[in-house]
């Protein structure tokens, strides 16, 4: 570690990284001298039971195992304690149940879908250590003398841990209790046994990220709980299990990421301690873990999770991550009458608030940053932004209906973690949409939302004002700054692009978290932020939020960035966006510099038809025929381009999922001219691709400048004002503009109306 960081940290993280670098030499050391497989261990550690001094190893283990199941349903999730009835009623969802036995007898056969790859073949039997995608095994060496991020040495380590968080446990045990059919606690058993036998305490990769020791944790214990009863967990297997999860609790304790990532890392490790702590009471640091967790949950929820309900590191797919577990750490506590603040429920509350808020039409989730397509548990096996089962959670646990209308309905990820409670909970709500305004800005976390409604085919607009992730390194942060995102008809049509992998390419990973994949300007080329890593950047531009006023009518939002002042001639990007109700929308960049550059404005639309007519009007067809028209206006020649799966230099792809990506077109209008510039662009959902596109003409000032545009078919006109505002009225020439006390309405825009 570079001498300048460690002069930065306080004395309570030289501390801790000390401990921590300190306990990994000494449990390198206890390896090379001994290593110790996990059954081995088991027989001194199985104490705390009554009757452990009365006789043999087998009469300890019985007891053991009667004192775990007399006390293990009462502290557990409902509905998985009461798991079979939980099954009857969730096979009354259409589809849930053949989805899971398909899923389990994959499984059985030694194929897993992880992430965005299907049937994966990690070998029979399995290697553990093995990335499938590229071919390379990591060695087994003590996980502190291996580099996780080296794809030359391990391959992907994103695809090796997802497999040993041995989430896909629960499928198996989810399709034991819809059959009663043995044969998947059989699979169970095997997979156990090997595991261990591979994947000694603190041996190889797998113990490398404390993240994924603790989510591995949590699925033990929903395994051992799903399985009770079966003849494959026999007392042996069960007492092997339980030291196993000692084994994992004590490592996420000692390895805690309190200063290298206090994100996600953090509070999902916490959790796996309030899992141990409530789920193996008898253990002798039992009470410790519990209160240990819960002290990091509730001290972290104010850190990560913003008054306005944005989580902190700029991604979705990670604020669905926190939701996941604080649900869990909320209906735990519940369950076992543990006192929490209330600053608990109502952080979490105001996070899911936010997703409901930038939510899509369609019910999709937006990507926002990174995302890894990971889940904390994956009770269901669900798209990466399928929202539906955490706020169906969410609906019962806070007796919500705008929750219960996000979600549809009961979903079966309620009734495994509330039980019948969840059916009961939900059954007097009357699902409504949000009493909250259609349009909202959010600006702690950085984002405007700009919709004409909340049914299913309305347009929205997000626009992202807010900084680039996490303080100081920017973490899952995109350098997106100032990008939109747009949805038509209910249909995604301006688009993220996604993540697609963190670590095995660097070229694809510097693509698609980089500036030319999101609908934002550059400048001569250059990305709004540099990489430093495949998770940090060389700095964090600073974003300003300099307006936002909306009424019945209309809506004005105006933001700016910094990031390219470091170029030889300052360049500082202002963007403003007008939301005309119900569905037109504005976007004007103003470019101030004082030299000549080369301005790109791109927008990267979802995989669909996009057409460039000579007129630079831009047209995108959605899958049910509406569309999207798009152009930009400028006192200045802009050219023209559309771009789809190219790959020198990489353009036009899209990830919906880590491990895919499908060529989508970005369309790019370009000019090298003298700053200052501005370019307005109209983007209008069409409920009629054919028809005649709107006149429009540039109102021009005494200067030469883009002053306005004017719909001179609807008899529209818009000013932009010096003072940052936009005029939004009628041209009426005899008493100049605009109007009195008059404003648009929805008749004049073309395509509003679905």
């Amino acid at each position: 570690m570079k001498l300048e960081r460690v002069l930065q940290m306080s004395v309570d993280e030289v501390m801790v990284r000390g401990r921590q670098e300190a306990s990994k030499w000494l449990d390198w050391m206890a390896a090379v001298a001994a290593p110790v497989t996990l059954p081995e261990r088991v027989k001194p550690r199985i104490g705390g039971v009554p009757g452990r001094a009365a006789g043999t190893h087998r009469r300890v283990v019985a007891a053991l195992v009667d004192h775990f199941w007399e006390r293990v349903p009462l502290r557990f999730f409902e509905g998985a304690a009461r798991a079979d009835t939980t099954a009857r009623l969730i096979e009354r969802i259409p589809e849930t149940r053949g989805r899971i036995i398909a899923a389990a007898d994959a499984i059985c056969r030694g194929r897993f879908d992880l992430l965005g790859y299907r049937g994966l073949d990690f070998g029979d039997p399995v290697d553990w250590r093995l990335d499938p995608v590229s071919g390379r095994r990591a060695p087994l060496v003590h996980w502190s003398r291996i580099d996780p991020l080296d794809p030359a040495v391990v391959g992907d380590s994103r695809v090796v841990w997802e497999l040993n968080r041995h989430q896909w446990l629960l499928h198996l045990g989810q399709a034991y209790r819809f059959t009663g059919d043995e044969r998947y606690a059989e699979a169970f058993a095997r997979y156990m046994r090997d595991w261990m036998r591979a994947n000694p305490a603190g041996m190889g990769i797998n113990w490398a990220a404390s993240l994924t020791v603790a989510f591995r944790l949590i699925s033990w214990c929903w395994a051992l709980v799903l399985f009770e009863g079966s003849r494959a967990l026999s007392a042996e297997l069960l007492t092997e299990l339980l030291a196993g999860i000692e084994d994992h609790a004590r490592h996420v304790e000692r390895y805690l990421a309190l200063y290298f990532s206090p994100n996600t890392h953090l509070t999902g490790e916490a959790l796996a301690l309030v899992y141990a702590g409530l789920f193996c009471p008898d253990l002798s640091r039992a009470r410790r873990w519990r209160a240990r967790g819960a002290e990091i949950l509730i001290q972290q929820c104010e850190r990560q999770i913003f008054a306005d309900g944005v989580y902190f590191e700029q991604s979705t797919c990670y604020q669905r991550y926190t939701a996941e577990i604080y649900l869990h750490f909320l209906i735990l506590a519940a369950r076992n009458e543990i006192a929490l603040p209330d600053t608990v429920a109502d952080r979490l509350k105001r996070l899911l608030d936010f997703l409901v808020a930038v939510r899509r039409p369609d019910g999709s989730m937006p990507q926002i940053g990174d995302a890894d397509g990971g889940w904390l548990l994956p009770l269901v096996p669900r798209a990466p932004d399928d929202l539906r089962g955490v706020l169906s959670v969410a609906a019962a646990f806070f007796g919500r209906s705008d929750y219960a209308w996000a979600a549809g309905g009961l979903a079966p990820d309620a009734l495994w973690l509330l039980g019948t409670s969840a059916a009961r909970a939900l059954e007097p709500l009357r699902p409504a949409p949000p009493a909250d305004a259609l349009t909202r800005l959010f600006p702690q976390g950085g984002y405007a939302v700009m919709r004409s409604g909340w049914e299913r085919d309305a347009h929205q607009l997000i626009f992202d004002v807010g900084a680039v992730g996490l303080p100081k390194t920017g973490g899952h942060g995109h350098a997106d700054l100032l990008g939109i995102q747009c949805s038509a008809f209910g249909e995604p049509y301006i688009v993220d692009p996604g993540t697609f992998g963190y670590t095995a390419d660097p070229a694809w990973r510097d693509f698609f978290r980089g500036t030319a994949a999101h609908s934002t300007v550059t400048i001569d080329g250059a990305p709004q932020v540099v990489p430093a890593g495949p998770f940090a950047w060389r700095s964090r531009p600073e974003t300003r939020v300099r307006r936002w006023r909306s009424s019945e009518t209309d809506t004005v939002v105006e933001a700016e960035h910094d990031a390219y002042d470091r170029l030889p001639d300052a360049v500082r990007h202002r963007r403003r966006v007008l939301f005309m109700k119900p569905g037109c929308w504005v976007v004007v960049d103003d470019l101030e510099g004082a030299a000549e550059h080369r301005v790109d404005l791109r927008f990267q639309f979802a995989p669909m038809e996009v057409t460039m007519g000579p007129d630079l009007w831009a047209r995108a067809r959605g899958r049910r025929g509406h569309g999207l028209l798009l152009r930009p206006f400028a006192m200045v020649a802009l050219t023209a381009e559309i771009h789809e799966g190219e790959m020198a230099p990489i353009q036009g792809w899209v990830s919906d999922d880590y491990g895919r990506r499908a060529p989508a077109p970005v369309l790019v209008y370009s000019t090298r001219t003298q700053l200052p510039l501005r370019i307005a662009t109209i983007l209008l959902p069409a409920a009629d691709l054919l028809a005649p596109v709107p006149v429009v003409s540039p109102l021009v000032d005494g200067r030469g400048g883009l002053a306005g545009l004017e719909l001179l078919d609807r008899r529209v006109q818009i000013r932009f004002g010096d003072d940052g505002d936009i005029e939004v009225g009628r041209p009426d020439r005899s008493q100049g503009f605009p109007p009195p006390g008059l404003g648009n309405s929805p008749r004049m825009f073309p395509g509003s109306q679905p």
